[in-house]
């Protein structure tokens, strides 16, 4: 999953895509990495809605801004990520599988 060029638009990256990629990337079965990845973006999220600023190498640090509750419950979160200098190359699929 590389960035896209600055000039086109971003390419959204659905949870399927994520799960397919991490299977690749790990050799596990699909049915084995979905609760995984699953349980892991839940505590990410529950981390960041209650405030908690995360270190999560290769990724990088990730905090809160800014939150806006809206109506139905739900909640806009302005988040900065930063990214450390070798982001580019960590955790990169095998060439040689």
């Amino acid at each position: 999953m590389s960035m896209p060029p600055e000039d086109s638009t971003p390419r959204l990256v659905k949870k399927p895509e994520l799960l397919d990629e991490v299977v690749l990337r790990t050799n596990l079965k699909k049915r084995d990495v979905k609760p995984t990845v699953e349980a892991a973006l839940a505590v990410i999220g529950e981390a960041l809605r209650d405030g908690a600023e995360l270190n999560v190498p290769p990724l990088g640090k990730l905090r809160l801004v800014k939150s806006k509750s809206l109506e139905n419950g739900a909640a806009v979160m302005t988040l900065k990520l930063r990214t450390p200098k070798n982001a580019s190359l960590a955790v990169a699929p095998d060439d040689d599988a």
